[in-house]
């Protein structure tokens, strides 16, 4: 349990990261209600990466190998629109404007995911 609290976290400062610089990228609102809205935003993309992009990397694997893995930033920025449709449709108030931005998005998404990821280790062997 404690690990999926972590990579909720970490997916959130993640998202938050990218609505801060990317252009496109936007949460709605401030304060608590804001808060709120990256955690909620944060569990949507979660389920979209546990359920989703395990099945469209596999329709998708050879583009994955011409590219040489290259391709794996346009799954999650398709991940990452995604997770903006579904949040409309729930009117929370989570913003990609265009692929660029989701592109863009993913790459800062990673970036912050992984750095995160180094400094909150949740492994206990």
């Amino acid at each position: 349990m404690g690990q999926l609290i972590t990579r909720l976290i970490i997916n959130a400062a993640g998202l938050w990261v990218a609505a801060q610089v990317v252009p496109g990228i936007d949460f709605g609102g401030a304060g608590q209600g804001a808060a709120i809205t990256i955690l909620i935003v944060a569990l949507i993309f979660g389920v979209v990466n546990a359920l989703i992009k395990p099945l469209l990397a596999a329709i998708t694997c050879p583009f994955y190998v011409l590219t040489l893995g290259l391709f794996t930033f346009v799954v999650n920025a398709l991940m990452l629109l995604l997770t903006a449709r579904i949040a409309a449709a729930f009117d929370l108030p989570f913003f990609v404007r265009g692929f660029g931005a989701a592109f863009w998005g993913s790459i800062v998404i990673s970036l912050v995911s992984f750095l995160l990821s180094l400094f909150l280790n949740d492994d206990k062997d």
